[in-house]
């Protein structure tokens, strides 16, 4: 059986949290736990993003897909940084996305 959102999950969404993480915490100066609790994880995890151990490490695999990920990434941080979106609003943008990429790959 092939259940596209596990590996979705498995190998795009650590990478997608960790841009996400990066950007809010860059570029709105949000603190890590902070972060964490918009995006509905730790601390720690947001340390790890942070510091290229966890998300970072096969993006360099998604680079066909790369620049959809860094789009999604961008305005989910943006809408959150805003107070445009909560975590219920991120977690349904990630699944459009999840959506979106395997429209792309057919």
């Amino acid at each position: 059986m092939d259940f596209r959102c596990e590996a979705v999950a498995r190998y795009i969404l650590p990478v997608f949290r960790s841009m996400v993480a990066q950007r809010l915490i860059e570029e709105y100066d949000f603190t890590q736990v902070e972060a964490a609790e918009k995006l509905g994880t730790t601390q720690a995890a947001i340390s790890q993003y942070i510091h290229s151990k966890r998300g970072s490490k096969r993006a360099a695999e998604l680079e066909e897909i790369l620049p959809a990920i860094q789009s999604a990434a961008g305005e989910i941080a943006k809408g959150i940084a805003t107070g445009e979106m909560n975590t219920d609003e991120v977690v349904l943008s990630f699944c459009k996305l999840c959506k979106m990429l395997q429209k792309e790959e057919s």
